[in-house]
């Protein structure tokens, strides 16, 4: 890797201009942030976990600069997917090249692509699946409901998917969320692959529906969160991505102060969006952070960013920043 802090000092050093000087505020602003003893939520959309971000986030957990993750379903498990199937993944350089009959090749293959990488559904899906199984029936035996990310932390804690392991457990932020029991919301997860089997089982009469828990119950929990750790000042919001995974989590200070009439609600007092969403068209995820202070999420001061550019370039960057890598 180098000498430490060789990644920060290249950065400052020549990121001084456009996005990479977005790159470089944003990360000094999130340090700053940290050192007056503020909490950071993170969100985290798209491919992040196949594009193997918890080789840098999962340090980031450890180090406590993340506190709470609000992630897709599809993340969640993607990250387990690639600490047990690595090695069955399969990458497509070309894959711009590629015809319905190669897409079709692949799929007859158990091959589910995402961009330039396949996901192997046998061994990642299917060497998941028997393993959540006998958990969530297992809840459901014993009358107890839990949240969908507690099920996974579950699963990685108690031991049974070590025979499977394929990278160094270090490099899975989700195993590294799972041994701190970070807080987490996962809204929309019935979309995601696990969810979709979720709800195989309970149309096979195998599995209720009440054994999982539901996305207003992740508000709730996410509400009681934010008032036990807000304090006067809030809590930062670090944005990968757009879409539900931080429109969901970010309407949380206006629901508090709008609908449970709790005035002293503090705004988010941190906000950084990485995207390359475009800002018209109505595209809430690509809005700039402007925007957010009329539905009274942010407010009129505070440090605000937007880094229009790559997430699986920028993302690493500013958490090797944090990381003095």
């Amino acid at each position: 890797m180098g000498k430490t802090g060789s990644v920060r000092t290249f950065i400052v050093e020549n990121y001084k201009h456009f996005n990479a000087a977005a790159l470089v505020e944003a990360a000094q602003a999130y340090e700053k942030h940290l050192s007056e003893g503020k909490k950071m939520m993170m969100t985290l959309a798209g491919a992040m976990s196949t594009a193997e971000l918890g080789k840098s986030l999962a340090e980031m957990i450890r180090q406590d600069k993340v506190h709470i993750i609000s992630c897709t379903g599809a993340n969640l498990e993607e990250d387990v997917m690639n600490l047990v199937a690595h090695s069955h993944y399969k990458r497509i350089p070309h894959y711009r090249d590629l015809t319905p009959d190669d897409e079709w090749e692949l799929l007859e293959k158990g091959l589910n692509r995402v961009t330039d990488t396949c996901i192997p559904e046998e061994e990642a899906f299917r060497r998941i699946q028997k393993h959540i199984f006998k958990i969530w029936k297992e809840a459901q035996d014993k009358g107890e409901r839990y949240l969908p990310h507690e099920y996974l932390y579950k699963l990685l804690l108690s031991g049974v998917m070590e025979q499977y392991y394929e990278i160094d457990p270090k490099n899975s932020w989700m195993l590294a969320a799972a041994e701190k029991n970070l807080p987490m919301v996962v809204p929309g997860w019935e979309d995601s692959t696990l969810g979709n089997i979720f709800a195989s089982y309970c149309l096979k009469g195998e599995l209720n529906p009440s054994t999982m828990k539901s996305g207003i119950e992740y508000m709730t929990y996410l509400s009681r969160y934010y008032i036990d750790n807000a304090g006067t000042d809030g809590i930062g919001f670090f944005q990968i991505g757009g879409g539900i995974a931080g429109d969901f989590p970010i309407c949380v200070v206006p629901m508090l102060y709008q609908d449970m009439e709790l005035t002293d609600t503090p705004f988010w007092s941190y906000f950084c969006q990485i995207s390359d969403s475009t800002t018209s068209y109505g595209s809430y995820s690509g809005a700039v952070p402007n925007e957010k202070i009329t539905w009274g999420k942010l407010d009129k001061v505070g440090p605000k960013f937007i880094i229009e550019s790559d997430a699986t370039i920028v993302a690493p960057l500013i958490f090797a920043f944090l990381l003095n890598w």
